[in-house]
């Protein structure tokens, strides 16, 4: 029977699972690999579950990680008095993350994140891109194609266009020239988008800037704009392709530290040099939280031009825990290594409930 302690659930989705799912409906294990390894930070946190566990029996708390496909099992039958999920996997087509918050509304148990029904929102770029602008956000418009048609045609730019798999879970644009100048040049990478990964591609006009990420962790149940990191990314590139994002997660980042050729990408205050653009993304991130459904933990996307105008590219429910940028966060803001600010986090949400239940 399940431990009536007080116990925080953290549901993960390996990479293996994914893979091994990918591969047995038909995709080549080369993709395969590329689109579980989005999958990356599951592996990367694999290795502190031992220092999470310590940092909650510290605070009284049972630490339990769970395999996705674990789950539906492991939370029937959880007291809510003394559960809380905290699900750190999305999405609803490659990945299957959403079934976490999905599976603990069923079961009537708490949760650490999100509005559950944004975890499969957040993985349709077009989708939430459409609900981002009826917000009023300053999203730039997009375009839909699949396998070289349009689904849905592009505004005219005279900036060129980007270009970027649609359901595939993160912003980059894959390809060294998803950057590009004309439409029939978009139509023709969603061909290989699709011929590669089965996706199809949102289209839209290039936006000059920075790289911007915002982060937030509700360590304490009442935090809200002062918890707020919002940082330059500078890597050095103008955007993030597949090949960027390999060489920082997973096995081909922990290959990278080994023999030593692992480089972060710098992070810088944006309120440091354009205070008027932070105060944009401080302002939009608030709005989001009170009309969407944003808490406890997020991450937003940004491109900063150098007059402050502010791009918002994405929302993200499911931030990259072990990532270096959140772990900055953490330290930053909190003063905390991950395993810490995860355990007090928990804790506080606890406590809060305790709170709560007696009044």
């Amino acid at each position: 029977m399940p431990s009536q302690s007080p116990t925080l659930i953290f549901i993960y989705e390996p990479e293996k699972a994914c893979f091994d799912r990918l591969v047995a409906d038909g995709f080549p294990t080369a993709r395969a690999a590329e689109i579980s390894s989005y999958l990356a930070q599951s592996t990367d946190i694999a290795p502190e579950f031992g220092a999470m566990e310590a940092a909650c029996a510290r605070r009284g708390l049972r630490f339990e990680p769970v395999a996705l496909d674990d789950a539906a099992t492991a939370l029937a039958g959880r007291d809510p008095k003394n559960t809380l999920v905290w699900t750190i996997s999305d999405g609803v087509a490659y990945f299957r993350g959403s079934a976490g918050p999905a599976l603990a509304r069923l079961n009537g148990l708490p949760t650490l994140g999100s509005d559950d029904s944004l975890f499969a929102l957040c993985q349709d770029k077009f989708r939430s891109g459409a609900v981002l602008a009826a917000l009023d956000m300053p999203v730039p418009q997009a375009g839909l194609a699949r396998n070289g048609r349009w689904l849905v045609e592009p505004p005219a730019s005279v900036t060129g266009y980007f270009v970027k798999p649609n359901r595939l879970g993160a912003k980059i644009g894959i390809y060294a020239d998803s950057r590009c100048e004309t439409a029939s040049h978009a139509l023709e990478l969603s061909r290989r988008v699709f011929a590669a990964y089965r996706d199809d591609v949102i289209v839209q006009p290039y936006v000059a800037g920075r790289n911007v990420r915002l982060s937030f962790l509700g360590l304490t149940p009442d935090a809200g704009a002062e918890a707020l990191g919002i940082f330059f990314v500078d890597s050095g590139g103008d955007f993030q392709t597949m090949e960027d994002s390999l060489a920082l997660y997973g096995e081909t980042g922990a290959e990278a530290r080994v023999a030593g050729s692992y480089a972060e990408p710098e992070l810088v205050p944006v309120a440091k040099s354009q205070p008027v653009a932070a105060g944009r993304i401080n302002a939009i991130a608030m709005r989001l939280m009170q009309t969407l459904g944003l808490r406890d933990v997020f991450s937003m996307d940004f491109r900063v031009e150098a007059d402050d105008t502010v791009h918002l590219i994405e929302f993200e429910v499911c931030p990259g825990l072990p990532c270096f940028d959140f772990r900055a966060y953490c330290r930053t803001q909190w003063g905390l290594e991950l395993a810490e600010a995860i355990a007090a986090t928990a804790a506080n949400r606890f406590q809060a409930f305790a709170i709560q239940t007696a009044v």
